[in-house]
């Protein structure tokens, strides 16, 4: 049988990684002079606390190709094959590291999902369906890269100040978003992030509109599933968004999960998206 692997950022619950088997090589956050392993030793809520009580900077880096290789021996001993699955090249030298490191292992195939957060997680969850019907890795490992250009995978950020830290926004945007009240829609396309459309007002009602922009083209929408992605949002909100979502789509589940420390480091409490396949590639 085929074992899936994913780094850490795909955002998969704790349920859905018992559910289908599926091993995470997590991502390091470090902070200062110390260094914590994403979903093991810290997790979302422990890294704001660092950052907004403690006023710790905190920054993400790649799993290593020593810790791929461990994971990699270690499976290899108990399965026929392996497929991990990485965050996009263009995020993250995960991908990278992964296929350096699966040069001294021949059951191993690397697949980019060329997304990240749960938009990799949507291709993960197939992968690890894939391999219970059989499929061999080749075949898993072409799937999420040949799939990858269907997911729609975006989020709105309430607040762009761990964006600002993270230099992913420059100090005129931040001030500009707190006086105008600008949430971004922040999209994936072809493994890089682009802005979208921008909102203004309070963020429930920001999103409501959001859940509808995205979800319009219902013709065109793959009902197998749907994601509700967010790092520590209120029950309510999320219970809001899947309210949105089941007015315009009638998914066959909608799935919430938190993102994990290394989206959450880049985009701060309050923020959300939606995930879904298309029919048609996502341009």
């Amino acid at each position: 049988m085929v074992k899936i692997i994913s780094d850490s950022t795909c955002d998969l619950s704790p349920e859905l990684l018992r559910q289908h088997d599926i091993t995470l090589t997590p991502l390091l956050i470090l902070s200062d002079a110390e260094e914590y392993r994403d979903g093991v030793t810290i997790t979302p809520r422990e890294l704001f606390k660092m950052v907004e009580n403690e006023h710790k900077t905190c920054t993400t880096a790649a799993v290593n190709v020593f810790d791929y290789q461990e994971v990699f021996e270690k499976f290899s001993a108990s399965h026929d094959e392996i497929v991990q699955i990485n965050i996009s090249e263009k995020f993250s030298a995960c991908n990278q590291n992964a296929r350096i490191a699966a040069e001294d292992f021949p059951k191993v195939q690397v697949a980019d999902s060329r997304n990240l957060s749960a938009g990799s997680g949507y291709t993960v969850l197939d992968a690890a369906i894939m391999a219970k019907q059989g499929k061999t890795a080749a075949e898993i490992a072409a799937f999420v890269e040949e799939s990858a250009p269907y997911i729609n995978c975006s989020f709105v950020i309430d607040r762009l100040d761990y964006l600002h830290r993270g230099g992913r926004c420059s100090g005129v945007a931040l001030i500009s978003s707190k006086i105008l009240g600008i949430k971004p829609c922040i999209e994936v396309c072809d493994g890089a992030m682009r802005v979208g459309k921008k909102y203004r007002g309070k963020f429930a009602e920001v999103l409501e509109i959001y859940v509808k922009d995205r979800l319009s083209d219902v013709d065109n929408l793959d009902l197998t599933r749907c994601f509700i992605t967010h790092p520590a949002c209120s029950d309510e909100i999320v219970e809001h968004v899947r309210a949105c979502i089941k007015k315009h789509a009638d998914f066959k589940e909608i799935i919430a999960t938190n993102a994990g420390c290394t989206v959450s480091n880049h985009c701060g409490p309050n923020t959300l998206g939606i995930i879904f396949r298309q029919k048609t590639v996502y341009v």
